[in-house]
């Protein structure tokens, strides 16, 4: 009988397992996006003949008085795909925790199109001076404004802190982008021809490669990389980190061993992980 029941009990813990298993391999962020909506959707701003919008998701027992610290995400596909659906599930993870979560939709570099990536750039600064500007209108507290993006999203959630030179003819620059923290996930953070995107930035690129424009005054910033990223190389990631310590910024590398880039938009385990982890960034900074 005692032999028998420490079989069943290893049996069922390999069910479990295998079951866990299975769930990983059923998840996909993009499948998770497709089952979220937001609650609702703002122009914030008009570029040519074409309206750019936030697709905001409000919290449970949410009112516009109330002043909720703000997830802004901007989505990644270096700078020339994907949609603001592909940050969906962040938003609702923290959207949960009580946050307004907003999803921004920015001009992509195509062919055909005459966007640039100081476009992509501007965009971002944009959206965050939006926010910022309408907090009251929008429920959000104007100095709790948490900034994430993954790749190339990554790269302009830093420029909305970096960039100052970069800004849209006709915004109100009296109105600050810099945000109250920032969360890379598996960032462009160095343009260079050892980094990522330097055919796409040009010339120029030096001025909008976030590891080349670290300054003192930085918000919080957290970064999460995988040490094999064939992509945005983890040494671009690692010299980020040095740089903003060094400039007297507060600056965290969590690096996922062996991990290839945005790592944790494929596996749902690593996907939780990381959000945990962003969530303790975000009460030890006081924003959550």
């Amino acid at each position: 009988m005692k032999l028998n029941f420490c079989i069943l009990k290893q049996v069922l813990v390999i069910a479990v397992m295998i079951t866990a298993a299975a769930s990983s391999l059923a998840w996909s962020i993009n499948s998770s996006a497709a089952k979220l909506k937001p609650t609702r959707t703002v122009v914030y701003k008009t570029a040519g003949d074409r309206e750019l919008h936030l697709y905001i998701f409000d919290p449970a027992g949410f009112k516009k008085s109330d002043r909720r610290s703000c997830f802004l995400s901007i989505h990644g596909g270096g700078w020339t795909g994907l949609s603001p659906l592909r940050q969906y599930p962040f938003a609702e993870y923290f959207t949960k925790l009580g946050m307004v979560s907003v999803c921004v939709e920015y001009r992509l570099v195509k062919k055909g199109s005459k966007s640039t990536v100081y476009d992509c750039v501007r965009d971002a600064r944009s959206a965050v001076r939006y926010v910022r500007k309408h907090a009251a209108e929008l429920g959000i507290d104007p100095n709790r404004i948490v900034v994430n993006g993954g790749s190339a999203g990554g790269h302009l959630a830093a420029s909305t802190a970096l960039f100052d030179g970069v800004n849209e003819t006709g915004d109100d620059t009296g109105v600050s982008c810099k945000p109250d923290a920032l969360v890379l996930y598996s960032p462009v953070i160095d343009t260079s021809k050892e980094g990522y995107g330097n055919k796409k930035c040009g010339k120029g690129w030096r001025t909008i490669s976030p590891l080349h424009q670290v300054k003192p005054g930085m918000p919080p910033t957290i970064i999460f990389h995988g040490t094999k990223d064939p992509t945005c190389p983890y040494k671009g990631a690692k010299a980020f980190n040095e740089a903003m310590q060094k400039a007297g910024n507060k600056c965290e590398l969590v690096s996922e061993q062996n991990a290839g880039h945005s790592y944790m938009y494929g596996k749902k385990s690593y996907f939780d992980k990381v959000l945990e982890k962003t969530k303790e960034f975000l009460v030890a900074n006081k924003l959550l």
